[in-house]
């Protein structure tokens, strides 16, 4: 499993390509979900908290990172770390609160704060947040550890010198390729990030988590204080949140509180849900297929559709391209909403459940099994 990964990541422009998703931005928003998508499914996929608040930990990261530009160097290393720390305290103050319920009284709570830290960010601490315009970079910002530029241009996030949007760019087989800085950065931190993830679940905390699913109330009858275990999950979560908003923050040196609102917490959710909660990769190939959706059924417009279905009649062009244009563009998230409908309905298990189906079929013995299954019968009998 990781060996694909890393298969994946690597060569991820060549494969994306085809798909139109291999552009840099895109790459850069698919490892950063993921790794967002990994941390939330850590505290609802293992242990069965449902968190609708999820964003407020993405946004405090990505502030901690554009201070730490404005502050001490451009460097993303330092930026990501106060972006973990941060988080992280700030996950621990909320889980120790809000994990005194559970169910659907821990989903409000958390719903709850993380709607007053987007109020916050955006009137209330704009000294610290700039308000609705957003925290970003200036010329006059300290930046003590960097030189100031002769240029006099802003400068831009780099890693010991390798500027996050340096990219290469080559063709293959018709198709321009790029291989960004920034990309590879938030790839090598999804690997790092998936490798932990895979060893909390076969961990001793992660069956203590899955126990914690299971059912929680017997574990509390035995004597079991599940409380630590729970805010250590919700704190893993929370850093986990907090990296990939230090990392949007590196990839695009800016902080704004819309990062916070309960509808980017709602899609971490749908992320999840959609690739299969409780797994390892489900998380990843969920965030992508959204990212996907919102970057490019987003870009359809009705000329490109009139182009698309320039083969039918005029008339039944007309009609097929007015119901189509209702699909895309700003109405992408219909075409989302009909989607996750069908998953939930004949896919409860995500896309990685249809997947699994998928080679099940290959991997079947010749006669779909028949004679196994006379077997288990005739034994029964």
């Amino acid at each position: 499993m990781m060996l694909g990964m890393i298969v994946a990541i690597v060569f991820g422009p060549i494969i994306l390509a085809p798909f139109g998703a291999g552009y840099p931005d895109l790459m850069q928003k698919f490892a950063i979900y993921g790794i967002f998508a990994i941390g939330f499914n850590i505290l609802f996929g293992l242990t069965g908290y449902l968190s609708f608040g999820h964003a407020a930990f993405l946004g405090v990261g990505s502030y901690s990172a554009v201070w730490m530009f404005k502050l001490l160097s451009m460097n993303v290393i330092p930026a990501l770390i106060l972006a973990i720390l941060i988080s992280g305290l700030f996950a621990l103050v909320i889980g120790f609160i809000t994990l005194r319920r559970s169910g659907i009284y821990f989903a409000i709570l958390t719903l709850a704060f993380a709607q007053m830290s987007y109020n916050l960010a955006y009137s209330v601490l704009t000294p610290i947040t700039n308000g609705e315009t957003g925290l970003q970079l200036l010329l006059d910002d300290p930046r003590i550890l960097d030189a100031p530029l002769a240029s006099g241009d802003l400068p831009l996030a780099n890693l010991f010198g390798l500027q996050m949007n340096s990219t290469y760019e080559t063709s293959f087989l018709g198709m321009t390729l790029y291989f960004n800085a920034g990309y590879y950065l938030c790839g090598v931190i999804l690997l790092v990030a998936f490798y932990f993830a895979m060893r909390i679940f076969r961990s001793p905390l992660g069956m203590m988590l899955k126990a914690i699913k299971s059912n929680q109330n017997r574990l509390n009858y035995t004597g079991v204080n599940t409380r630590p275990y729970t805010l250590t999950a919700f704190v893993i979560s929370g850093i986990y949140a907090g990296l990939a908003g230090g990392l949007l923050a590196c990839t695009d040196p800016l902080a704004g509180a819309e990062r916070m609102q309960w509808t980017a917490s709602g899609e971490v959710v749908l992320m999840t849900i959609l690739g299969g909660a409780g797994t390892l990769l489900g998380p990843i190939i969920g965030a992508g297929a959204i990212k996907y959706f919102e970057n490019i059924f987003s870009a359809f417009n009705e000329s490109e559709l009139n182009a698309v279905f320039s083969f039918l009649p005029d008339g039944l062009r007309e009609a097929v391209v007015s119901v189509a244009s209702t699909f895309v563009g700003e109405g992408w998230q219909l075409t989302l909403g009909v989607l996750f409908m069908l998953i939930v309905i004949f896919l409860p298990g995500g896309l990685l459940e249809g997947v699994r189906r998928i080679l099940s079929l290959f991997n079947r013995p010749p006669g779909g099994g028949m004679e196994e299954r006379s077997a288990r019968v005739k034994s029964a009998a």
